[in-house]
């Protein structure tokens, strides 16, 4: 490779970088996001004319189909269904990282079904990062996929439990590391890989399949960290320093934003992995005790809000289904007009992937400088006069703190029952993701306005202006 090659990728590098480091601040993310892609784009434009790839007729073809699919996703998915997007393109990074490992074998050895290894002397950590591509990249594209289809109801989303499932996973995984041994001792053994990728296959379905829908915003960002190393080691097989650099750098910060979300939920990666946490709801089913809440009309929660000065705004995955992110942020300036302070309390596990929240709060330009963090906003609870819940559950749920029975005990949560006054729009009572009733429902300063989300908020926004 030419000295220039090498200095463009070095500039690529830094661009995914200064990217990946915007993308930690709501105000900078979009900006980082445009960066990164610049470096990416840079990165391709080198490679294609470094290794002489003449006739860009499959380049072009690809890159014509990939804009025109990625233009209908962009146009096209609700913000409810943005997850499930986000774990199919982690898919298809690990997908694209093992059919670059193997066919770069097949590049090497010519003509597998010979038996006849043509490679040379190939170094050993090709021959390694060939097997772990196949490993890491298979789990990715299938785990994804199984994530997405739990995220989209196509797979139930509690945990599908059987026996000895854990023994049985890692008798796969000792399986695929043997196998892979065994190619390395005899790279002309092509069907060993064949094996290697099958077992992947299954382990990508059985290493998800336990995990329940409440830790699927771990289970995504997980994935993304998969998706980067299976590119890292790609980057090895074919020699490619930015794609290792890349790949290196997705891979790290997902395993840092997964060791983040764990955290924010109290457990390890090991508990969420294996745990099987996460209940489907049966509303045929009823409670042993009954408790009853007040119903409240939006009148009476306008009424109250009026004479507010300080309000805490808590979005849930509710808001996301509802699509009332628009009319919320309508009626956040309507008070802020009034001079209330009215700020969001987004909490990390909030929806189902990380940043979720975010992401659909910046879809109907709500300020960043008052999107709080938990850590950032937990104090303020205790002296605001009203604290609106709108589609959270879990995360606002005070039997994190008090029973210890709970799937969610220990997790922290947003401290919405030391506001003074509670207001949650919901449909119903039904239990979050971890299937666990919520205590806040039942608290005596809690008012419960039941209905879609986006009709109530619109009704207040009418009030609020009348």
């Amino acid at each position: 490779m030419n000295v220039l090659a090498e200095l463009l990728y070095l500039v690529a590098s830094v661009l995914f970088i200064m990217g990946l480091k915007m993308l930690s601040s709501p105000k900078t993310a979009r900006k980082g996001n445009g960066i990164a892609a610049i470096g990416m784009l840079l990165a391709i434009v080198v490679t294609l004319t470094d290794q002489k790839i003449i006739d860009f007729s499959f380049v072009l073809i690809g890159l014509i189909i990939g804009s025109g699919i990625g233009l209908y996703l962009a146009v096209r998915v609700q913000m409810t269904a943005m997850p499930q997007m986000v774990g199919v393109l982690n898919g298809f990074g690990g997908g694209a990282s093992a059919l670059v490992a193997f066919a770069e074998y097949l590049r090497l050895s010519g003509d597998p079904s010979l038996g006849v290894w043509k490679g040379g002397d190939v170094s050993l950590d090709v021959l390694i990062t060939i097997v772990l591509s196949l490993l890491i990249g298979t789990v990715t594209i299938i785990g994804s996929g199984v994530a997405s289809a739990k995220l989209q109801g196509i797979i139930r989303g509690a945990p599908i439990l059987y026996p000895m499932q854990k023994q049985m996973n890692g008798a796969m995984l000792l399986a695929v590391l043997v196998l892979g041994v065994f190619f390395v001792l005899d790279p002309s053994r092509w069907y060993l890989l064949i094996i290697i990728t099958g077992l992947s296959v299954v382990l990508g379905v059985t290493s998800v399949i336990p995990i329940g829908g409440a830790d699927m915003p771990v289970v995504i960002s997980l994935m993304n960290s998969y998706s980067g190393l299976a590119g890292a080691m790609t980057g090895f097989v074919i020699s490619n320093d930015v794609l290792i650099i890349s790949g290196t750098l997705v891979g790290t910060s997902g395993l840092i934003l997964t060791n983040i979300m764990t955290k924010a939920m109290n457990r390890s990666l090991a508990n969420v992995l294996f745990a099987g946490v996460g209940a489907d709801y049966d509303p045929t089913v009823q409670a042993t005790e009954q408790r009853t809440v007040i119903r409240y009309t939006p009148e009476d929660a306008s009424t109250i809000i009026d004479g507010a000065q300080s309000v805490i705004i808590v979005p849930g995955y509710g808001l996301a289904v509802a699509q009332a992110q628009h009319v919320l942020q309508e009626l956040v300036n309507i008070m802020t007009a009034r001079g209330m302070q009215v700020r969001y309390a987004i909490h990390p596990v909030a929806g189902r992937m990380p940043g979720h929240m975010n992401v659909l709060l910046a879809e109907a330009n709500a300020p960043y400088d008052i999107l709080m963090e938990m850590e950032q906003i937990n104090d303020d609870f205790q002296n605001t006069d009203v604290a609106l819940v709108i589609g959270a559950n879990d995360v606002v749920n005070p039997a994190a703190r008090t029973k210890k029975s709970s799937p969610l005990y220990g997790m922290p949560i947003l401290n919405v029952d030391h506001a003074r006054t509670i207001m949650v729009c919901k449909r119903s009572l039904n239990p979050g993701f971890a299937g666990e009733d919520n205590e806040l429902f039942y608290d005596q300063k809690t008012m419960m306005i039941f209905g879609d989300a986006k009709e109530t908020v619109t009704k207040l926004v009418h009030l609020m202006k009348a």
